[in-house]
């Protein structure tokens, strides 16, 4: 994978956590686990995780390690800023859907009052909305959350769009709110950083911090975001379903569009998985109908029947995209599988008049799941990061996990970039290598 930033332009400095304030109290967590029979792990102040993996990025900088950026490890800390009895927090979900949000919920909730004690969880409606409509936010308890995990979508709603920061703060204030939880994608977590911005200019303590959400997996600095695992696990069975399909007639194909704005991830690995793919289109790589085209119908003959896999962003450039943009600020996509339908139909009227094109859309129904065993577990555990980050006083930041450490990364290096597929990289030579695909249609 690549990120539109460089690493390499990634500055030490750039990766600094802010703070609210030095530790003032004892974490009650060796408590709580000696009373368990647990031992107790802390995260020491001053380790780090290196940004770069390989010798060859580190020897590129030169200098020594005070030289080299690193990332602040999660975890929980021996001492804590926030005295948990006086905390409220409040959670809010924002964008589109996403398998996990739940699990994310409930991880945060169980952790912060089964785990530290908190005196009261808030779960504020319909993402920021919530934060300006004046309608009461729930209540959330162990209890209510118990068995939530179990659903895909997310109990509190979602809505996109910004809100106006200082009437989000006013809100939060007005209930008494010291530690908000933000779950959501670039836009939610510009969001995020407003009001933190907001609430630093009033002089304000309110720990920010973001469990970022992308089904895309394109939030630069960490290994892959939650409900990725599941999203190309589902888009799997949906190939499946198509090459069944494209394989029971002549001169079959099965189209399957797969998300992806603006990162073939989904695509790329959902092909793999499946592995009876004969083409995959992704935004990173551009690409020629005619091209394509020429490559189906040698598909056609070589095998009678033929699975093409597009991610939705790619060939907008092809289908004529729009200038208008989503309530979140993003250009609104043409339906690059509804183009490739009609170009392939039309180019073999003739040619084959056999052709029968199966064109499937799984996106609602993927991204409306509950998560699967692994992203529950990574749920779980990005919402443990996550409180021990707020109850140390971190802020304007969101956990992830990167080369296989939980992390906290600024809101700032999250939003920065995007993470994408590297077309010279080893996971789209993966894709070539299966599909059999040429380099490019050209």
């Amino acid at each position: 994978m690549v990120s539109t930033g460089d690493p390499l332009e990634i500055e030490p400095a750039d990766l600094e956590i802010r703070r609210l304030g030095e530790p003032r109290f004892a974490s009650p967590v060796a408590r709580l686990l000696h009373g368990r029979g647990t031992s107790v792990h802390y995260v020491h102040e001053s380790d780090r995780v290196l940004l770069d993996d390989t010798v060859q990025m580190t020897a590129a900088r030169g200098g020594s390690l005070a030289d080299w950026p690193s990332l602040e490890p999660g975890g929980p800390r021996e001492r804590i800023y926030f005295e948990p009895s006086g905390v409220r927090a409040a959670i809010v979900t924002c964008g589109g859907l996403c398998p996990g949000l739940n699990n994310v919920i409930r991880g945060l909730v169980l952790e912060l009052v089964e785990h530290y004690g908190v005196w009261e969880v808030l779960g504020f409606r319909d993402g920021y909305l919530g934060l300006v409509s004046g309608v009461d936010p729930l209540v959330l308890t162990a209890k209510s959350v118990r068995d939530i995990h179990h659903s895909g979508g997310t109990i509190l709603g979602t809505s996109r769009g910004n809100q106006d920061p200082d009437a989000m703060v006013d809100t939060l204030m007005r209930h008494g709110i010291n530690m908000l939880f933000v779950i959501g994608g670039d836009g939610t977590l510009r969001g995020a950083q407003s009001i933190v911005d907001a609430a630093t200019a009033r002089g304000l303590e309110l720990a920010v911090v973001g469990v970022p959400k992308t089904i895309d997996n394109d939030i630069p600095f960490i290994d892959h975001s939650f409900g990725f695992q599941t999203a190309f696990g589902r888009a799997a069975e949906s190939i499946r379903a198509a090459q069944t399909e494209a394989a029971s007639t002549p001169n079959g194909i099965g189209l399957v569009k797969l998300m992806g704005r603006h990162s073939g991830f989904i695509a790329c690995y959902a092909a793999l998985a499946h592995q009876d793919v004969d083409v995959v289109l992704i935004p990173e790589v551009p690409f020629e109908p005619d091209g394509l085209l020429a490559h189906l119908d040698l598909c056609l003959k070589r095998n009678g029947h033929a699975v093409v896999v597009v991610a939705e962003g790619a060939g907008q450039d092809l289908a004529g995209a729009s200038a208008d943009r989503d309530a979140s600020g993003n250009l609104k996509l043409a339906d690059i599988g509804g183009v490739l339908r009609d170009r392939i139909t039309a180019h073999f009227a003739d040619l084959r008049p056999s052709l029968s094109l199966r064109y499937v859309d799984p996106g609602y129904a993927i991204r409306s799941v509950p998560a699967n065993p692994f992203d529950a577990v990574y749920c779980i555990r990005l919402a443990q990061a996550a409180v021990h980050a707020a109850m140390a006083g971190r802020t304007a930041m969101v956990v992830g996990r990167w080369h296989g450490r939980f992390i906290h990364l600024p809101i700032a290096i999250a939003t920065g970039s995007r993470n994408q597929v590297d077309p010279h990289g080893d996971l789209w030579i993966s894709v070539l290598e299966v599909t059999g695909q040429p380099l490019t249609f050209a």
